[in-house]
């Protein structure tokens, strides 16, 4: 392990009211500092680092400008925020980022009064800044505790539509807000000394609507690397003139660009203006992901998320599994079937990576679509696709699939257009914690008329319900898979496609039945040998779909036993809900079977390790099958159950 960096002056910083106390010069040595602080701390934890040195110096200089926690600065998504995090009172506990007990890896409003608005999903800044902005127009606060509100929002973030309506509404309200535009995706050469001398006379002498108009007519004065940004400000948004006539006409004043790694510049813009804005303001600062950390800064993804590392030569160290993850399997799986069928096409928001479309896009990229952060349109482009007879799988994590329910229930349910919905993370996902926790989507889905809905049991049921999916066209259809590696079961060579709402039996026992819905059934088996162990063998079956419901086997089970267990990785209004329904609706309860339905509890879960969140849900092997004995009114020894 390496040793934590000396931080002579950063030690001296301990909230940020200190930092206005310390010269510009002292400035740059803390964003220095903060820098190596927060490489070694994410070297122990892991997560996400990229993001959070790319806005090393403009944290501090936010923090040494503006007075929070009175000025409520909103970081978008938010997993930028380990610096800040270090500077507002939580260094000591940094080293406890995304593990149980420990600080979440995105803003927390019930971690401390300077995460003022909680995130973790993009594009949501503006309109809680706007938000904070009007309260403190209307007195929201009795005692005077709202300052300023500023948000911070990434390019990425901002092409959501979220975004735009925050902003058209913020501009026409014309209400005092500092929303700082964070363009990541150019590398910046260092600043000309001369320029930057120049920017700091005149952003820190002129009065601010001739600050306005010279910085809108500097663009021919710009090093290079600026007027590529102010040309790809004007790419991002179509329409938009160098010196932001696209955001003016939403009613913003614009500056920019500016070099968000340079202190002689950020301090003076901000402090100009702090001083002297009187409306809606748009700061356009150009940053680098990964800045000043080599294997980041050499990384493809710019060390978006990693695992834990080793600070001197950047490699992460990832726990060896002999079976493949999910993602890969349905990856590969997809390809296999693309191969053969020319109108499978893939879709997702953003997340190439993560949904394991990049490999789909190498292979097919004409076939391949990332819609940005836009998961609405991500399900409609794909119900587009669907009606004009392509076969789109629409790939999205089960917590950012949320942002686009209407578009699920609008467009291609009620038209019974067959997208075929590919649910990553489903379930709980570990150390991302309750925001991105897959908890929802068989509740939300397998309402819908029409809708099919199924969950892979482990990588090998996978596959075969990516081929299901591919091979059904009669109206839309989802299978969930959860983070991580599969079970390690042996893979088929061919896929095979499953009849549309039929189970499978795994183990024939006696007395209580239990009816598995995705990969908690690896847990049950564990339960089952250990009540096999007591002399009760309990029959076990893989539900496979939640929509359509194996009728047959439910209520065979039913009769067949005294009592019947759901277990699923999903909340109240699932699964078990529509088997309680089934059972209720065939007057099956008349005759005396027991129900029990195992469900994530009615609570958001803090981040932890996966099987750490699942004891805290009681839905590990012991505590199905305490589940077990209670039901059958078996007392255990040595263990409390409830």
């Amino acid at each position: 392990m390496s040793e934590r960096p000396k931080t002579p002056l950063l030690d001296q910083v301990h909230a940020p009211a200190d930092l206005k106390r310390l010269s510009d010069a002292q400035l740059r040595q803390v964003a220095d500092e903060l820098r190596a602080e927060t490489v070694s701390a994410v070297s122990v934890t892991g997560g996400h680092l990229g993001a959070g040195l790319g806005v090393v110096e403009l944290t501090v200089a936010l923090h040494a400008v503006f007075d929070t926690p009175k000025d409520k600065l909103i970081w978008d998504v938010s997993h930028q925020s380990y610096p800040h995090k270090i500077l507002t009172g939580r260094r000591d506990r940094i080293r406890t980022l995304r593990t149980k007990g420990g600080l979440s890896g995105f803003t927390k409003r019930s971690e401390s009064v300077y995460d003022p608005f909680g995130a973790g999903h993009s594009s949501t800044s503006i309109s809680a800044a706007l938000g904070f902005a009007v309260a403190h127009d209307l007195g929201g606060s009795a005692d005077g505790g709202l300052g300023d509100a500023i948000a911070v929002i990434g390019d990425g973030s901002m092409s959501a539509g979220m975004a735009f309506e925050a902003m058209n509404n913020a501009g026409h309200l014309k209400k005092r807000l500092f929303v700082i535009l964070n363009d990541n995706e150019m590398s910046i050469a260092p600043p000309v000394g001369a320029f930057s001398s120049y920017l700091t006379r005149l952003y820190a002498g002129e009065p601010f609507q001739e600050f306005k108009a010279a910085a809108k007519g500097a663009v021919s004065l710009l090093p290079e690397p600026f007027r590529e940004g102010a040309k790809r400000a004007k790419e991002m948004l179509k329409g938009m003139a160098v010196g932001g006539t696209l955001f003016e006409e939403l009613g913003f004043s614009y500056v920019g660009p500016i070099d968000g790694h340079d202190l002689n510049q950020l301090l003076p813009v901000l402090r100009t203006v702090k001083a002297r804005a009187n409306g809606p303001i748009l700061i356009h600062v150009l940053t680098k992901k990964g800045k000043g950390y080599g294997p980041a800064e050499r990384a493809r993804d710019k060390g978006h998320a990693t695992a834990k590392f080793d600070v001197l030569t950047g490699e992460q160290k990832k726990t060896p599994s002999n079976a493949p993850s999910y993602t890969k399997v349905f990856a590969d799986t997809l390809l296999k079937l693309a191969a053969k069928d020319d109108k499978i096409c893939a879709v997702t928001a953003a997340m190439p990576d993560g949904t394991g479309l990049n490999l789909f896009a190498e292979r097919y990229p004409s076939r391949c679509f990332d819609v940005g952060i836009a998961e609405q349109h991500g399900v409609t482009f794909s119900a587009g696709l669907a009606a004009g007879g392509l076969k789109p799988f629409c790939a999205m994590y089960s917590t950012f699939l949320q942002r686009g329910y209407d578009q699920v229930v609008h467009d291609v349910a009620i038209q019974r257009l067959p997208v075929r919905f590919a649910i990553d993370r489903a379930g709980l996902v570990g150390a991302d914690g309750a925001t991105h926790a897959g908890a929802f989507d068989v509740a939300y889905l397998a309402n819908l008329p029409g809708m099919v809905v199924m969950a892979a049991a482990d990588e090998a049921e996978l596959a075969h319900m990516v081929a299901t999916a591919a091979a059904h066209d009669e109206g839309p259809i989802a299978f969930r898979y959860p983070r991580g590696e599969g079970v390690g079961v042996e893979m088929p060579e061919e896929p095979q496609v499953l009849e549309i709402g039929k189970g499978r039996m795994i183990q024939q026992g006696k007395r209580v039945a239990i009816l598995s819905f995705g990969t908690r059934l690896s847990e049950v088996m564990k339960a089952a040998e250990a009540l096999s162990a007591k002399g009760i063998t309990p029959t076990v079956a893989d539900a496979r779909f939640a929509k359509p419901l194996d009728r047959e086997l439910i209520l065979q089970l039913a009769a067949d036993h005294e009592a019947v267990i759901t277990v699923e990785e999903g909340s109240v209004g699932g699964f078990g809900s529509h088997v309680a329904q089934l059972l209720a609706d065939e007057g099956v309860f008349d005759t005396g079977l027991k129900f029990r339905s195992m469900v994530l509890p009615d609570t958001f879960i803090d981040q932890a390790s996966q099987e750490d969140m699942y004891a805290v849900a009681r839905m590990n092997a012991p505590d199905i099958e305490a589940k077990v004995l209670e039901v059958l009114g078996i007392a255990q020894i040595g263990r409390q159950v409830g």
